[in-house]
Formats: C-alpha cells, structure tokens, sequence
C-alpha cells in the first residue's frame, strides 16, 4: 500500500468508532507505521490503545491526510479542532455521511482539497464497497491516495458527483440493512413452514451469504446465475413467480427513499 507520503508526513483520524476501528487495522495491516497516526476520539476503546497509534498531544502541523470518521450529529463540534489544518497541505477525507463538500470547504477553508466517500458496513470485515468524490481541488493524487487509504477494507468506486454519491448511499451504503432484512424474511418464512427457528435462521443466512459469495467470486451476470438455478416447472420456478411481481417496483422504491433522504441530508 503507497503510504510513504503518509508515513513521512502523519496521518490523522477524527473519530474511531466502528468505521474509523475497521479503516486503521487495514492500514496497519497493510504496513502503515502506529506512529504516524494520530487520533482524535475521547473514549478510545481498550483496542485502540492497544495499536500504538499516538492518543495525545498536538496535532501534526501539515499531515498527508485527516481523515473524518465522526458521526454526522457530532461534525459540527468535531471539525473546528480541525480546522488548522486546513489551507492545502493537507487532503482531507470524510466518510461521514450526509455532510457534503461544502461543510468541509467551509470548516477547512479555500484551498482545502476534500473528498467525500460513502463506505458500507461489511468493510469491518474487509469485504466493503465504498464510493469516492473529490471537490475541485482533488487531484489525480488526491484521489488516488484515498483510494488506497479506503481500498484497505475493500473495493473502491469513483463516481461523479454528489448526486451520484446520494445513490450509492441509497443502494450500498443502506444496502446490508436491505440484505440482513431479506435474511430475516426468509428465515420467518422457513419458521411458517414448519422449520424449527435457530435451524431456519441458519439456513437463511447461509444462503444470502453464498449466493453473494458465488455471484462475486464468478463474475456472472445475476439474471444467468438466476436462470442457471431455475427449472422448468420446478420449485424455483414457483417461488420466483411470486417473489417477481413484487419485489422489482418494492426494491426501486427502497432505494429512492434512502436516496432521497441522503440528498435531503446533504442540504
């Protein structure tokens, strides 16, 4: 992993929660040095002061990188501590949802390169998805370096706009909650028909759990991989009959309604 800016130069992490947690054990992981990093959280868990990372002390003049991990509701009186930092020395990255470009280019200051980044919830076990955006000061660079920083905890998108950023928060960023649902409406529907409630369960998330890893680990478009497993006349068949009509326009709306409320969010 290219840290070698960030190494020299620090890092520093506002917030370690479960996010913040996942983001710091890939990069230590991947070779990135406790001392080099900075973080800024006031009830360090046992873990954190467990991983050598510096908990005190002031912040690195111009570090290569702050990284923003604060819940929205606590942005407003995390950033100003931050705000020394500022002026373009330093990229700052935010996987804060709902706070948009301008929120950190107001904090930060003009000059302040920003990228804003919608990661999901499986990154705690490396298997994320996350989506990036920089502001008009984010170069190549830029992006590449946070690219590398979130890639740590899984894949890395680039999108386009904000707007794009509100529909991957729609669909990525909310969707586990979309799947871990599913897991729990199969595994009701195995306890309707007779099964016995911890067995049903299993079943049911084994299943979400393997089609996931067979569609990922295959490549195969997701309609062949459907077709693949459907026989005539067989019970798939049936069951997809029912599950068709329904759950296209339900998931659709789904995902416009968590996309609407991100964009409402961002202001």
């Amino acid at each position: 992993m290219p840290f070698e800016d960030v190494s020299g130069r620090g890092l520093v992490l506002l917030g370690c929660g479960k996010m913040g947690s996942a983001l710091l054990a890939g990069w230590l992981a991947g070779g990135l040095a406790p001392s080099a990093v900075r973080v800024v959280e006031p009830d360090p868990s046992q873990w954190l002061r467990g991983t050598g990372v510096r908990l005190d002390g002031a912040l690195p003049e111009a570090p290569a990188v702050a990284v923003v991990a604060v819940k929205p509701q606590t942005m407003g009186a995390a950033l100003p501590a931050m705000a020394a930092l500022g002026g373009g020395r330093t990229l700052v990255v935010s996987i804060a949802a709902g706070t948009p470009l301008a929120a950190f280019e107001a904090a930060f200051g003009p000059g302040t390169p920003v990228v804003r980044a919608m990661p999901n919830t499986p990154a705690a076990i490396g298997r994320g998805i996350t989506a990036v955006v920089g502001n008009a000061l984010a170069t190549e660079a830029h992006l590449a370096l946070a690219e590398a920083l979130l890639g740590a905890v899984g894949e890395v998108v680039r999108v386009a706009d904000e707007d794009a950023l509100d529909a991957v928060t729609g669909l990525s960023g909310s969707g586990p909650a979309y799947v871990f649902h599913l897991i729990e409406c199969l595994a009701r529907a195995g306890e309707a028909e007779g099964l016995a409630p911890d067995l049903a369960l299993r079943l049911a998330r084994a299943t979400v759990a393997g089609a996931g890893a067979l569609a990922q680990e295959t490549g195969e478009a997701p309609d062949k991989l459907r077709r693949d497993v459907t026989s005539p006349k067989g019970t798939t068949e049936a069951g997809l009959a029912v599950l068709m009509a329904e759950l296209p326009g339900l998931v659709a709306r789904t995902v416009r309604a968590a996309t609407a409320r991100a964009t409402e969010l961002r202001g």
